[in-house]
């Protein structure tokens, strides 16, 4: 399984999404971080609600304020997935999506701090 977010230059998961559907790709940073004394929390244990980013890879023709190349927040727990091309994807809804990263004004980062 590869984790590293998809090159934007590389071509597009050989996939087509259907009406308001997303195929996203985890950020890295959601499989597993570190707690601030340095313990590693894997992806898999449970601490409350917690939301996860992720790169858009490919949207369907009815998706209206996300596009190929965003980094979304989406709730883990509501989420289906494929391998395509060696590849772990997420199938999300956009009404799944609850927020949209912003560049900040140098263009580095995402502005937001959850």
């Amino acid at each position: 399984m590869t984790t590293a977010p998809p090159d934007p230059d590389a071509t597009t998961p050989p996939i087509r999404m259907l009406g308001d559907r997303l195929l996203v790709h985890l950020d890295a940073e959601s499989a597993e971080r570190r707690s601030t004394s340095g313990i590693v929390i894997p992806s898999t244990a449970s601490v409350g609600r917690r939301l996860a980013w992720a790169h858009v890879a490919a949207a369907g023709q009815g998706v209206r304020q996300v596009r190929v190349g965003d980094r979304v927040l989406f709730d883990p727990e509501d989420r289906a997935e494929v391998e395509l091309g060696g590849t772990v994807y997420v199938l999300l809804r956009e009404k799944d999506v609850h927020g949209v990263a912003q560049s900040d004004a140098a263009g580095t980062g995402t502005g937001l701090y959850l």
